[in-house]
């Protein structure tokens, strides 16, 4: 079995954050572990509160899990203060691990800052250049290059930018534009395109985080990253379908809807 580990924030409602990672991780067929990088009081309405882990708590907890684990793929996501990303940044550029995928987290569901505005440049100088896969949505990608974003041809354009910064590989999600659910990923090798339907859904909780991890898991799985986004677009898609009416808010995605169906359970 391959041993997944996410790097994030906490999600107090499980809706998203580590607690969705873990859950795609192990929907996906692999051992999930987790290092906390900040704390958010948070529920289907909103984030109310964000409390920072220490830098130095947040490498403790790397160490622990490296000295011990292997480690197989790595999920980066809400790193919000430029302290805890550079630490992260350099544990990881001595500790290379196959497979590490960055999901730049920048603001919530809710519209609530995730990521200091001082932290932007950092993550583009310190972390992409680590990354093998980073995952923005457009609203991102646009923070991460400046450019404007309304196209294919202009996600196509972002995710070179990006490129440039020496991540090897983006895959600028689709989600925010009206005609269409298209990812578009960009490698060196050129461009591909991932088609999914549009679902008209309310309970979408999560889906970011969800589907870097659930990349970065079937990744490591297969070794193959066409596949791997392919295959998660379709877990994630399933995940929005039969999304849960949880509080009064957005609800999360049903991450083991495929599971709950396969052993008779409700949703």
């Amino acid at each position: 079995m391959k041993h997944l580990l996410t790097i994030a924030g906490s999600d107090s409602s499980g809706g998203a954050g580590i607690q969705a990672d873990l859950k795609a991780f192990s929907a996906c067929g692999t051992y999930g572990m987790s290092v906390i990088a900040a704390l958010t009081a948070q529920n289907t309405q909103g984030v109310t509160a964000i409390l920072d882990v220490p830098p130095e708590f947040v490498v403790a907890q790397l160490k622990a899990v490296f000295d011990d684990i292997r480690v197989d793929g790595v999920k980066v996501g809400m790193l919000s203060q430029p302290a805890v990303l550079e630490a992260v940044a350099s544990f990881l550029e001595t500790h290379r691990v196959p497979h590490l995928v960055v999901d730049p987290v920048m603001v919530s569901k809710s519209g609530h800052a995730l990521l200091q505005p001082e932290a932007v440049s950092l993550l583009i100088r310190r972390l992409l250049p680590l990354a093998d896969l980073v995952t923005p949505n457009i609203p991102e990608a646009e923070a991460l290059t400046g450019l404007t974003i309304r196209t294919q041809e202009e996600m196509e354009a972002a995710g070179r930018h990006l490129l440039a910064s020496g991540v090897k590989a983006v895959l600028v999600k689709g989600g925010h534009r009206s005609d269409g659910a298209t990812d578009v990923l960009v490698t060196a090798r050129g461009t591909t395109l991932f088609a999914a339907e549009r679902l008209d859904a309310r309970h979408t909780h999560g889906t970011g985080c969800s589907l870097s991890s659930a990349c970065a898991a079937l990744w490591a799985r297969s070794g193959d990253l066409e596949a791997a986004i392919r295959d998660a677009k379709a877990y994630v898609t399933e995940g929005i379908r039969h999304g849960l009416a949880v509080g009064q808010g957005i609800g999360p995605i049903h991450h083991f809807y495929g599971l709950y169906k396969a052993a008779g359970l409700g949703e």
